[in-house]
């Protein structure tokens, strides 16, 4: 009798993990085409197209969510730049400029406006924090896109709903504007996922219902910022929605 206990738990197990295989891959199908590269174009640059991080749309699907790190990339004074939205699929991609920026840099989130309507993703609206232990994925460009848009996906689960505290390097960066954050925190997510420093701005989403409840912001990196790539922590850390609910409000941006 113990083993045939045994055997039907095992095949219980098996059968559930078959049936979360399944709805993952079904909800990752539905969320790709509202994944999409933020980058910029400089046609007098060595390098013309170049991806810096993963964004996705909401709303009408004319708007598109970031990171404002993202978006504030460095370009050096004496080239001519076009912040861009990249979308498609592989090499048969398309180039959407950005027509509006509309920011909240204390929480790290951006809205871009295209001029394109293309699919959308939900946001989370529930207004109370996703479980810890939530079944979880992440799709978007993790180490850019040198042979295309080839958007990936990590699943994992989510860890806790921490305070966002980020540690000084030196004395020098120790301002009463950081005092300050570390006086009044806001809410973040730690994930147990993989995620690598391409994937800033990508969608949080739940594995069962596709809605977006954080946008990847940083991962913990151990030693260097190589070793974020070559040995990732498995240590990453999320907006919430909200953030992107209210800065959509303040701006009038319509939300699904």
């Amino acid at each position: 009798m113990r083993l045939r206990g045994g055997l039907l738990v095992v095949l219980a197990v098996m059968m559930v993990s078959k049936v979360y295989a399944a709805s993952l891959a079904d909800t990752v199908s539905q969320v790709k085409p509202s994944v999409v590269g933020i980058g910029l174009v400089a046609p007098l640059a060595t390098v013309s197209h170049q991806l810096k991080g993963t964004g996705f749309v909401i709303g009408n699907g004319q708007y598109v969510v970031t990171n404002t790190h993202v978006i504030d990339m460095q370009v050096p004074d004496d080239v001519k730049y076009q912040r861009t939205v990249f979308v498609g699929h592989g090499k048969k991609g398309d180039i959407l400029p950005v027509q509006a920026v509309y920011k909240d840099e204390e929480h790290d989130i951006a809205i871009l406006k295209i001029g394109k309507t293309l699919p959308a993703l939900p946001l989370y609206r529930d207004g109370t924090p996703v479980n810890d232990g939530t079944r979880i994925a992440v799709t978007g460009f993790p180490i850019g896109g040198v042979l295309g848009l080839y958007p990936a996906t990590h699943a994992g689960i989510v860890a806790a709903f921490t305070p966002n505290i980020i540690a000084a390097k030196n004395s020098t960066q120790i301002s009463e504007q950081f005092m300050q954050r570390l006086r009044n925190p806001f809410m973040v997510y730690q994930l147990d996922i993989v995620a690598y420093p391409g994937n800033s701005g990508s969608p949080v989403y739940r594995a069962d219902t596709r809605e977006v409840f954080a946008v990847i912001n940083k991962v913990f990196v151990k030693e260097t910022k190589e070793s974020a790539i070559t040995r990732p922590s498995g240590i990453t850390y999320a907006i919430p929605a909200s953030h992107i609910i209210a800065l959509a409000r303040k701006h009038n941006i319509p939300l699904q």
